[in-house]
């Protein structure tokens, strides 16, 4: 007899840093238990507020590089000289048990996986309501000049991604951004195509 069985959806959350895709991540994974955040390797040092484990695994080059040439990883990008990756085996093995899982990845990664996993990837992009509110939000974060110079140059290179993305979602309001996505994720979920795969 063929059972059909339903398996998570990969959300693939993306923007410029600064515009909110870690804090809109974290919350749409705190708002439903069949959706869990999914935790990238990374080879860059660790900031004090960051807890191993939990927001990053921290890793060295050396393990890092281990895994590629394992072919380990669903998706890797190098971003500002530090290497981020999302090991495939924990995403099949939740996908598989129903649950959906949010990456928090740039376009880098985006599209790698979109092109491995064409029919249950939801890829969205996050815009700031404008360059120069992003540039005050960056700013915000008492980060220096130079850091601020850097993360707004590559920040108009990655807005110029968006159309790779089946969505892009603005960002001026969180809650209203937050209610946006939580709506598209639940009508992508159930669409027939992406409903279930077949087992015996």
């Amino acid at each position: 007899m063929i059972k059909r069985k339903k398996i998570g959806l990969l959300i693939i959350i993306s923007s410029p840093s600064g515009a909110g895709k870690t804090t809109i991540a974290k919350i749409l994974a705190s708002k439903n238990i069949s959706t869990e955040l999914s935790i990238s390797l990374t080879t860059r040092q660790p900031r004090p507020e960051e807890t191993n484990g939990k927001d990053y695994k921290f890793v060295n080059l050396d393990y890092f590089k281990k895994k590629i040439r394992k072919e380990s990883f669903l998706e890797y990008a190098k971003v500002f000289e530090n290497f981020y990756g999302t090991l495939k085996s924990p995403i099949f093995n939740k996908l598989k048990k129903g649950k959906n899982i949010i990456l928090d990845i740039d376009w880098q990664g985006a599209r790698q996986i979109k092109k491995k996993l064409p029919d249950n990837t939801l890829s969205i992009f996050i815009l700031p309501p404008s360059l120069k509110e992003l540039k005050k939000r960056l700013k915000k974060r008492n980060h220096t000049n130079s850091f601020v110079i850097n993360r707004m140059k590559k920040a108009k290179k990655e807005i110029m991604h968006w159309q790779e993305y089946d969505y892009v979602v603005l960002n001026s309001d969180l809650k209203k951004c937050i209610q946006t996505i939580q709506r598209i994720i639940f009508a992508e979920n159930n669409r027939s195509t992406r409903q279930s795969i077949i087992s015996f």
